[in-house]
């Protein structure tokens, strides 16, 4: 799957759940970690049932997620799913206000 340099959705295994474009993955003995630019925190969502509807549909009620800020740069590890994210989706993703306190 060739996925570099593309918006991706990535489960971690302690993280949590993270949208982006990923610029490279690398396989450590610690486990698969990941770069990240422009990345956002999918910390709650509503309007998918999963994060597999929600990358192929994005999400039906965009007012009740909370994703967070942007980040510029982002390294992620322990990334246990990599999921390539729908021009559809990614319009929906990006288009969810950003929750912070």
């Amino acid at each position: 799957m060739d996925v570099i340099n593309k918006k991706v959705i990535i489960r971690a295994d302690r993280a949590g759940v993270f949208f982006g474009t990923l610029v490279a993955k690398r396989e450590t003995p610690a486990g698969v970690e990941v770069e990240l630019h422009d990345s956002r925190r999918l910390w709650y969502w509503v309007g998918a049932a999963s994060l597999s509807q929600l990358a192929t549909e994005g999400t039906k009620n965009p007012s009740e997620c909370k994703f967070t800020v942007t980040v510029p740069q982002h390294m992620v590890m322990q990334v246990i799913e990599i999921i390539p994210v729908s021009e559809s989706a990614i319009k929906s993703i990006e288009a969810v206000k950003v929750w912070k306190m």
